[in-house]
Parts: structure tokens; sequence; C-alpha cells
């Protein structure tokens, strides 16, 4: 049985989704970080996929700092969803 979770495209305006299940793993820091990259301040990057990637998240913590905001919206197996905000 496959979990349901809050990654979906009808979201609101400056809220972005990014599923990286799509994304071959070679590419997927490298895509994560683009897209962040490209975020203005008050924007936010919704990110799913099917492990916490806490690597991940250490690595956008030294790149990123303060600038970013962190928020689980869902952290059940196989279904992650992740806001990432950035702050002015």
């Amino acid at each position: 049985m496959q979990a349901t979770h809050a990654c979906n495209h009808s979201t609101p305006e400056a809220l972005y989704s990014f599923d990286a299940r799509g994304v071959a793993k070679r590419f997927r820091h490298a895509a994560i970080f683009g897209a962040l990259d490209a975020l203005q301040a008050g924007e936010t990057m919704r990110f799913c996929n099917d492990h916490d990637p806490l690597p991940l998240l250490a690595q956008l913590q030294q790149r990123y700092g303060s600038r970013v905001n962190i928020a689980y919206q869902q952290r059940a197996p196989g279904a992650i969803v992740i806001d990432f905000s950035v702050v002015a």
C-alpha cells in the first residue's frame, strides 16, 4: 500500500513543488540547490521524497544557514514532504 502525501501540483502561488523521486539520484542534490537558488524571499519549495534526506538537510544548513527555513509537512515512511522557505 502506497502512503498518501501532500505533494501535488495544485498549490498556492509562491509554493513550488519539487518531487525528488523523479530526478536521477546522481543529479538530485545539484537540482535541489539550483531550485533553492532560484527562489526569492517569501517563496517556498515543497520537497517530496521517498526517504528522509538527513545528509541533504545538513548540506542545506551549511550552504544557506538561516536564509532557508526547513519545515516538515509530512514525515511518514516512504512519504517525506518538507517545505524549504526563503527568508529575506
